[in-house]
């Protein structure tokens, strides 16, 4: 009877622990809904945007890959670098930065946050974030306490040695121009014709003493369109939110159950031979039939 004891334990223990089929880590951050790197996990919407490459995690959309940084599951935003952005201690010039710009249909589900601040550098005369303004009413601004005023007084520039007046002064654009995501929608050097770029993010309710103690990097909030209440019924009965090829061409959500794929949720779909319950009690049967029989060869030899 000690043996069989440890053995209901174990089962009990194997009935109630869920397996994610899709939680997964890269590295130190967790990947979880609505993302995936694996396929067929987490939203569509989120599909072939996250890969895992020798632990380190990528973010790849048309303007290019990024490293992430962080994903705050909590507060729904994801962290972004790029190695060719310029920061307080670098500035990078030539259009070698990414910049940020993602294809159409994703734009729903992912743009930089209002509290990032993007700063366009030598940016040309024709750029279209000049054209139709009036003369000294251009769209740069400080933006969630971030200015380029504040930020060419980086060391950077001293070394870059590459300063010019303001538009203000009727001498030409500025050399530095803060601009916020929702102006411009995309970040995309050739088409603003800017020879590099630095981003950086608020902290708030931090109080920062510079630009040296700014965030750098591009913070992207994420957000699911409509209801998801297909995922949380899904969830609710130990199931793992993914998708799966329709029928006629198309993506549709899916629940990841146990021993099978729902279109609804784990509870509400019974396979015509009952193979989720029946693989569990065969593997439970199996399980009984070992230890006792370990025990009753047990007791014989003893």
């Amino acid at each position: 009877m000690k043996i069989l004891i440890p053995l209901a334990t174990l089962i009990v223990i194997s009935e109630l622990c869920v397996v994610d089929a899709c939680r997964s880590y890269c590295g130190n951050i967790t990947v979880d809904y609505p993302f995936g790197i694996r396929n067929g996990c987490g939203h569509p919407g989120y599909r072939d945007l996250l890969f895992c490459m020798n632990d380190v995690l990528m973010f790849h959309i048309s303007s290019g890959s990024y490293r992430v940084l962080d994903i705050d599951y909590a507060y729904q935003s994801i962290t972004l670098h790029d190695p060719h952005m310029s920061t307080c201690e670098t500035i990078v010039l030539g259009g070698k930065g990414n910049g940020f710009e993602a294809e159409d249909w994703r734009a729903p589900y992912f743009n930089p946050t209002s509290d990032n601040v993007f700063m366009l550098i030598g940016c040309s005369p024709k750029s279209p974030i000049f054209q139709g303004f009036p003369e000294k009413k251009i769209p740069c601004r400080n933006i969630s306490g971030m200015s380029c005023e504040e930020y060419m007084s980086c060391p950077a520039w001293d070394m870059v040695g590459y300063r010019q007046p303001g538009m203000e002064s009727g001498s030409g654009p500025p050399m530095c121009c803060a601009v916020g995501f929702e102006s411009v929608k995309a970040i995309n050097l050739s088409k603003l014709e800017c020879e590099g770029y630095s981003s950086a993010y608020n902290l708030a309710p931090l109080k920062l003493r510079g630009p040296s103690d700014w965030a750098y990097g591009i913070r992207v909030k994420y957000e699911l369109q409509g209801s998801d209440a297909f995922c949380r019924a899904c969830v609710a009965t130990s199931g793992t939110c993914g998708y799966e090829s329709a029928d006629g061409g198309g993506l549709r959500h899916t629940c990841i159950c146990d021993h099978h794929n729902s279109t609804t949720n784990c509870d509400s779909v019974i396979t015509p031979t009952g193979a989720s319950s029946s693989v569990r009690q065969k593997t439970i049967g199996s399980l009984l039939f070992y230890f006792i029989s370990m025990h009753i060869g047990f007791h014989r030899r003893h």
